[in-house]
């Protein structure tokens, strides 16, 4: 396996694809059980989100950890804040964030070469379109779009491989594929 941990920027609607992925899906056997390190939020759940998707917590919970150097990375994050605990694998686990690109930038600072994998809707149109399908204000749904064209831009700097999420089960296909590719050109076959 790949030294460096698999980084992904689950946007929207795709999180819950992931989250699907990790529960007997192809995602799951192909990270081969690829250690998911969940992160942390002060934010609400939101209605018909699976309560695993995050560690849910209070904002004073958050920052008892933060001052603990509990934190690989965090972010305050519109109107929250979010991050990622130090992650403690198995042995011979790769590690799987799924952060935003701010936290993806944060650890591929720490960590030797790691496996950006930038998640995007297939135009700015649609990802509006899903987060008013969500049920998302119109003025979170406003900031949200602003958000995404600066983590568009960071996740190009970073050199993200960027995956359209078009139609879920492809987007999959495509995050396997990236991770197989990885894998195969750090740990060539023997001939």
């Amino acid at each position: 396996r790949f030294s460096g941990p698999v980084v992904i920027d689950p946007r929207e609607s795709f999180h819950r694809a992931l989250e699907l992925s990790w529960h007997g899906g192809s995602a799951c056997d192909l990270f081969g059980f690829g250690f998911r390190w969940r992160s942390w939020t002060t934010r609400d759940r939101r209605p018909g989100e699976d309560p695993d998707a995050y560690h849910f917590v209070t904002r004073a919970e958050f920052d008892a950890h933060v001052d603990r150097g509990g934190f690989l990375e965090w972010v305050d994050f519109l109107d929250y804040r979010q991050g990622t605990p130090h992650p403690e694998p198995p042995e011979g686990c790769d590690v799987v964030l799924e952060i935003d690109i701010v936290g993806a930038a944060t650890v591929s600072s720490l960590v030797e070469d790691p496996l950006c994998l930038f998640i995007d809707a297939p135009s700015p149109e649609e990802q509006q379109a899903r987060l008013e399908g969500r049920g998302d204000p119109p003025e979170r749904v406003a900031a949200r779009m602003t958000k995404a064209v600066e983590e568009r831009r960071l996740a190009r700097e970073l050199g993200a491989e960027f995956v359209i999420n078009d139609r879920v089960d492809q987007a999959v296909a495509d995050l396997e594929e990236l991770i197989r590719r990885r894998r195969d050109a750090d740990h060539p076959a023997s001939s």
